[in-house]
């Protein structure tokens, strides 16, 4: 399946996740994807991420989600 929005994918699966409370979710990896996740990460946004390197040669970035006294800190 195609996609034609991976930034939109990638957002909507960080919005996800702070809607049921993650505490880390993946994404495919892309050079694109991991500028975004820099400015969220120097704005206050996320903890970070790291790379994952799987054996059948894709590579995902797991996200580490923020909260703030329980409540995630990406409102809208």
């Amino acid at each position: 399946m195609p996609m034609n929005d991976p930034l939109g994918d990638m957002l909507t699966r960080i919005r996800n996740g702070l809607m049921r409370g993650k505490s880390k979710v993946s994404t495919p990896a892309s050079s694109l994807r991991v500028r975004v996740l820099d400015v969220l990460q120097a704005e206050g946004y996320s903890r970070g991420y790291t790379r994952v390197d799987f054996d059948n040669g894709k590579t995902e970035i797991e996200i580490e989600l923020k909260y703030y006294e329980g409540n995630p800190v990406i409102r809208d």
